[in-house]
């Protein structure tokens, strides 16, 4: 709670603010924000929509989340630890589902993140399988296991997220051909395509489109419609969007005409 003294004074201060607590919790509800505040629901909804009309959040029943940018990208250990930004429940149901749709691949990549590790959880511990990542800790979910060899890219290691990057791991990349890959993004939109904040991971990112036959997106609602700095690829380039039920059909819809089969878990 914010002390009476403490409390921003500006309408800039109060944005600065909610932008902060956005980033730091992972989303931030406007009724709760305004009791914090000590305004109005309709001031803080003022607020959030001139954030949002600035690329900062991205609002939606009474929530606003954050939009990854050039200037922040929240890191592994937050994600983990605030239950994946409140959308925990929905990503184990990507993560189960993004499984069932490796069919006869024997090569796979896993991209980096949190969800891709939910999906190494759900990975079938006794079918054979070798594994392309730029991600350590899914490297090292996946190692230990006789059933599959477990390739890590070589590169510069991101503190931020654990994954490597820069010449070393697209260079590996040209010289694989790799069955299915499963890829997220901070943002994907039907205008400026799949995003993310850093253009040294797009450059591995957009390696892994080019090397891979299949491409499958797995990312919690709140990706859709948000745009970064860097993009990677197109919505056109991947066969299915695993997604959760907060994407509208009406919208699953629009991406679906796009070319990708929408699947909503």
């Amino acid at each position: 709670m914010i002390t009476p003294e403490a409390l921003p004074e500006t309408g800039h201060e109060r944005r600065r603010h909610l932008l902060a607590r956005a980033r730091t919790d992972g989303h931030v509800g406007v009724t709760d924000a305004a009791a914090e505040l000590q305004v109005s629901v309709e001031t803080v909804r003022r607020d959030l929509k001139l954030l949002e009309a600035h690329g900062l959040v991205r609002r939606e029943y009474g929530v606003a989340y954050p939009v990854e940018s050039a200037g922040f990208e929240s890191d592994l250990a937050s994600r983990e630890s605030k239950g994946a930004g409140g959308l925990l429940p929905e990503k184990q149901r990507i993560a189960a589902e993004a499984v069932q749709h490796i069919d006869d691949a024997e090569t796979i990549f896993i991209d980096e993140g949190y969800l891709p590790q939910l999906l190494v959880r759900n990975l079938s511990t006794d079918r054979p399988l070798t594994v392309v990542t730029s991600s350590l800790p899914v490297a090292s979910m996946l190692a230990v296991r006789p059933s599959c060899s477990v390739f890590v890219l070589g590169g510069r290691v991101r503190g931020r997220t654990l994954a490597t990057v820069d010449h070393w791991a697209t260079s590996m990349l040209s010289e694989f051909v790799i069955d299915l890959a499963f890829l997220g993004s901070n943002g994907i939109s039907r205008t400026h395509g799949l995003t993310t904040p850093d253009p040294a991971v797009a450059a591995v990112k957009s390696a892994v489109v080019r090397a891979s036959r299949r491409r499958i997106f797995i990312g919690a609602h709140v990706k859709f419609s948000a745009v970064s700095f860097a993009r990677f690829a197109e919505v056109p380039d991947f066969e299915a969007l695993i997604t959760d039920t907060g994407l509208v059909p009406s919208e699953a819809h629009r991406y679906a005409e796009l070319g990708p089969t929408v699947i909503r878990v």
